[in-house]
């Protein structure tokens, strides 16, 4: 370990490296893609986010000390936040070092890091928010109207249920489809771990109660894709982090991007090896570092400017009428915090005590947070990667709260 470690020594700032946006590689999905797709220019209102962090040592102070003690007691070694309010970022801030080794490198703000689970919001969700504004992603007709053997498939008795399940409980975690399989056990390649996932019990009757699901999430890439058009990472890259600005946010990063990502475990048991520059999912690693649920890497910033857009009622690429309805709250199952791919504040909550109930946001498995407060016009987004070396660490759940309560805080002294 101590060799990865020092490996990674000596790294350069993407100002030093002079990378520019690039196309992304060769699909891992095997629907057609026209060879070279003509990205849209991010806007200049999005792509250069007002700063106005002069004074973020003082008035920051307090969250900052929460990071900084949070890395000393190793709930993570590194760490990045950015903050928007009104419509400038406030804070922008790298922690710690990549791991804990004294010669690692240390966290710049432009850091980039495995968002996991934040995938679901920055790539699955805003796609299906842009093909259902587009008409071309009916939220309550069956599943298997887009994906048949996901009924055909299944056991004869099965089948009536299944039919059940449409893209809106995928998106509100209400299918009855479990929280997760270990399908890479049992699947070698893209296409084997789909038909696993297609072929995944229920563990509830669809729309009965909420089980956050990582398989409807696999399932929902699949849709979004066939409904495209396009590959999930093309789609996303094309119709969400070009416009919106998002230079360096992208599924699998190139090999380049390696030396300014922190590695996320010390896999000493599937993969065998450090995780840096790869998705640390290991069904999303199976299907190629691209799928529904998880894969998506970014530096805070590039969060922030995707933060800013719902903001502003989802300008430039969404109409406000649509990020109103995915990020409220869904009335069925009873008792539900979530929205539409989303989730909102219930205590006790990792955006702390004072987010507004208008809110929005979701969390990752590595670490990662992002909420998104549209009464106070503000957003969080916080990037670690606690799971390093090995998954232990669980007091990321005690420091979130704490920085999203100083931040409030400090914006209102």
């Amino acid at each position: 370990m101590t060799g990865q470690t020092r490996s990674l020594n000596g790294c350069k700032t993407f100002l030093d490296l002079g990378i520019a946006a690039l196309i992304s590689p060769a699909s891992y999905y095997k629907l057609h893609s026209p060879p070279e797709v003509l990205l849209n220019q991010p806007p200049q209102q999005l792509a250069a986010l007002p700063p106005a962090f002069e004074l973020q040592d003082n008035q920051f102070a307090r969250a900052f000390a929460v990071v900084r003690d949070a890395i000393e007691q190793r709930a993570f070694p590194a760490a990045a936040l950015a903050v928007t309010h009104r419509g400038s970022l406030i804070a922008l801030r790298g922690f710690g070092r990549f791991t804990y080794a004294d010669d690692a490198p240390l966290v710049q703000p432009d850091t980039i890091f495995d968002l996991a689970s934040l995938t679901k919001v920055v790539a699955t969700t805003a796609a299906a928010m842009l093909l259902h504004e587009r008409g071309q992603l009916p939220l309550d007709i069956p599943l298997g109207h887009f994906l048949p053997d996901f009924v055909a498939r299944a056991p004869r008795h099965q089948q009536a249920t299944r039919e059940e399940v449409t893209p809106h409980m995928l998106l509100a975690h209400s299918s009855g489809l479990p929280a997760y399989e270990r399908l890479f056990e049992v699947a070698g390649s893209r296409d084997e771990l789909v038909r696993a996932a297609l072929t995944t019990r229920l563990v509830a009757g669809p729309g009965t109660r909420v089980e956050y699901s990582d398989i409807g999430f696999i399932l929902l890439g699949e849709v979004l894709s066939r409904q495209a058009g396009l590959t999930l990472d093309l789609f996303a890259r094309q119709e969400i982090f070009t416009p919106l600005g998002m230079a360096h946010t992208r599924f699998n990063p190139p090999a380049e991007w390696k030396p300014q990502i922190p590695p996320t475990e010390d896999d000493r048991t599937f993969r065998r090896r450090i995780i840096q520059g790869e998705v640390n999912d290991e069904n999303a690693f199976v299907m190629g570092g691209v799928a529904g649920h998880a894969g998506v890497f970014a530096p805070a910033i590039d969060i922030a400017r995707f933060a800013e857009c719902m903001l502003r009622g989802g300008a430039p690429i969404l109409k406000p009428e649509t990020v109103q309805l995915f990020t409220r709250r869904v009335e069925s199952p009873s008792g539900s915090s979530r929205a539409l791919g989303w989730d909102t504040p219930s205590p006790p909550a990792s955006s702390g005590t004072h987010f507004s109930p208008a809110s929005f946001g979701h969390l990752g498995f590595t670490g990662a947070s992002l909420w998104i407060d549209p009464t106070r016009q503000l957003s969080v987004t916080l990037l670690t990667n606690r799971t390093w070396p090995n998954r232990m660490a669980q007091a990321i759940r005690q420091v979130r709260p704490l920085v999203h309560d100083a931040i409030v805080e400090a914006l209102e002294e």
